[in-house]
């Protein structure tokens, strides 16, 4: 099974529509255990990263989502959901991130305006066995962006400066975007990573 970790925040519904309109079920998962047993698993998020870093801990996720990628287990970060991914944010600097990916996630400065809300054409510069996206435009919310290593960065977004869009490693990847929310290009990204993961 395909699990959408279910801590309570933001775009469960329209991420778990997304995979069905591609062909793919996904469960929304909260037991733990269940969580463990996940072929795949999709880390969702949205709005502001202290209020989905307690909420995501709360429930006791951590743990399970750390022994998932220990043991290989395929994941995919969306918007805060990628954000968790790493160390921390300076949206909410007591608030930890799972630190799956070195790194740290800031507010974005010298920008149009923020947050940065609506369609952003995003340019895929690295190879991922789960990644299939091409250049195109998709579907942004957010004032913070991720600051990672150069190595782990596969997409960028030009807004104020390049930034990174899609980060990834082995077994691991995250969109700053929201993919079920970008129209055919998102969802051929969901379908794709679903496929690659099945």
């Amino acid at each position: 099974m395909i699990a959408v970790a279910d801590y309570g925040v933001g775009n469960l519904a329209s991420v778990r529509k997304a995979f069905r309109a591609v062909g793919h079920d996904a469960e929304l998962v909260r037991d733990t255990r269940r969580l463990r047993d996940a072929r795949a698993i999709v880390l969702p998020g949205v709005g502001h990263f202290g209020h989905c870093s307690r909420e995501f801990h709360r429930y006791g996720l951590g743990p399970a989502i750390t022994d998932a990628r220990s043991r290989g287990v395929p994941i995919l970060g969306i918007c805060v959901g990628m954000q968790l991914l790493f160390e921390g944010s300076e949206e909410a600097e007591d608030a930890p991130g799972l630190g799956l990916l070195a790194g740290s996630v800031r507010k974005m400065r010298g920008v149009p305006r923020l947050p940065q809300i609506g369609w952003n054409e995003v340019r895929v510069r690295g190879a991922h066995p789960h990644l299939a996206a091409a250049d195109g435009w998709y579907y942004f919310v957010h004032s913070y962006a991720a600051e990672p290593d150069a190595d782990v960065i596969l997409g960028t977004v030009d807004y104020g400066g390049e930034r990174a869009a899609i980060v990834g490693a082995e077994g691991l990847l995250g969109v700053q975007f929201h993919p079920e929310k970008s129209g055919p290009a998102g969802l051929g990204l969901i379908r794709a990573w679903a496929q690659a993961v099945s």
